[in-house]
């Protein structure tokens, strides 16, 4: 660090009002010394209050700027924020975006080759570009597909933008509510990915602490890709890993790596989404675990049925008192890599004095793994798509700045 520049840190806070009280996002940026030819771009990350499902990344939108909270998803490729004027909007923190009050706005011809960004889109009679999305949570959004700015923060040059990202302007959105304006997808297809060059990272801390000053996502050359790696392969606009066990404690579960691999239907496989709270195997490798964690808690705690998800392992109980003791989980990754899950990785609040195991078997019918982000807690994940690897860094965010 001797001949770098220490960086001084910067908040930038962001404060929405509600009629559910006052949500202030603090954007946390650069104790890191940066090389002067690595431009990055930065985004506070958010865990979302109250129901612990999600991080948020908060960006601003338009000219003049809109701040927008978006649910941060590298298992979509899209980014949307919800558009006045309204058909149907959810509830939401930030100020909605307005689109005929913003100079940077265009909206996306049907010739244009980044209209195939959604595949639910089509044309309006005037040969505008329309987008539909559907998601498995059960949000859907529909509006138009169009270019504006971005503005993110730098770690040296304050805030900075992009111009003529694409994204969705939905004017018919329904599902969410509370919190998030939208979703910034970060799949490989993503304009906002491709437009700052081919990495990107994120570390985050508790889901359950929206107070958390130190999570951030980090947008190109200056991504963090630091701790143990594994290949990554893109397929289908999915990030694919190739998983090889699960450990619970020192025990290696006794489960077939091939339940992991896609098959000759290209079905199957383990995708890496940020958007997933929590993570789904295939029957073959979710029995083992589960069958472990019961004979683990058998005769110590009692079980409960989640009415609105029977397939869920819940107990009653408090995660902090009573896994005191209770042994890492470990997902392994090709070339060395791990996921540790401690309780509050692997466990999640399902009311008072009740919790859940925060993995479940896999309902989607084609035998796909997905490693949510709760399993992603208190890591640095980074992506690199033309090294194409993964890595894993276990680590306080707060200290991740001052380590590199």
């Amino acid at each position: 660090m001797a001949n770098s520049t220490l960086l001084f840190l910067v908040f930038l806070v962001a404060s929405f009002s509600s009629t559910h009280g006052r949500f202030a996002a603090k954007l946390i940026y650069s104790l890191r010394p940066r090389h002067p030819s690595l431009e990055d771009y930065r985004g506070g990350i958010v865990a979302e209050a109250g129901d612990a499902a999600q991080f948020m990344v908060n960006i601003s939108l338009g000219e003049p700027p809109v701040p927008q909270l978006l649910t941060m998803d590298t298992g979509s490729n899209l980014m949307w924020v919800q558009c006045l004027p309204c058909i149907n909007c959810f509830e939401q923190f930030p100020p909605f975006f307005d689109p005929f009050k913003s100079s940077t706005y265009n909206n996306l011809s049907c010739t244009s080759p980044n209209c195939l960004i959604s595949p639910g889109g089509k044309c309006d009679p005037i040969n505008n570009c329309k987008f539909y999305e559907q998601y498995l949570d059960g949000v859907t959004t529909a509006g138009a597909i169009a270019t504006e700015k971005v503005s993110l923060t730098t770690s040296d040059e304050g805030t900075s933008s992009i111009s003529d990202v694409v994204f969705g302007c939905g004017h018919d959105n329904r599902g969410y509510n509370g919190q998030p304006s939208g979703i910034l997808g970060l799949g490989p297809v993503s304009s906002l990915v491709s437009k700052l060059g081919s990495k990107f990272s994120y570390c985050i801390g508790s889901i359950k602490d929206p107070q958390y000053a130190y999570n951030q996502l980090i947008l190109g050359d200056g991504a963090v890709l630091q701790g143990d790696n594994t290949p990554l392969e893109i397929y289908n606009s999915f990030y694919y890993l190739t998983m090889e066990g699960i450990r619970v404690g020192e025990k290696r579960l006794g489960i077939d790596p091939e339940v992991f691999k896609r098959t000759d239907t290209r079905e199957g496989g383990v995708v890496i989404d940020s958007g997933s709270t929590i993570t789904s195997l295939t029957q073959a490798a979710y029995e083992p675990l589960s069958a472990e964690v019961i004979g683990m808690l058998q005769g110590k705690l009692e079980r409960v049925k989640d009415p609105d998800i029977p397939t869920l392992l819940c107990y009653k109980g408090v995660i902090s008192r009573d896994l005191m003791g209770f042994p890492v989980v470990t997902f392994e990754f090709a070339g060395g890599a791990e996921l540790s899950l401690d309780v509050e990785s692997l466990f999640q609040d399902n009311g008072p004095e009740e919790f859940c195991m925060a993995v479940n078997e896999s309902v989607d019918g084609k035998n796909l793994n997905v490693i949510g982000v709760m399993a992603q807690q208190n890591y640095n994940v980074g992506y690199d798509l033309v090294g194409k690897q993964v890595t894993f860094q276990r680590i306080v965010c707060q200290l991740l700045e001052m380590s590199v």
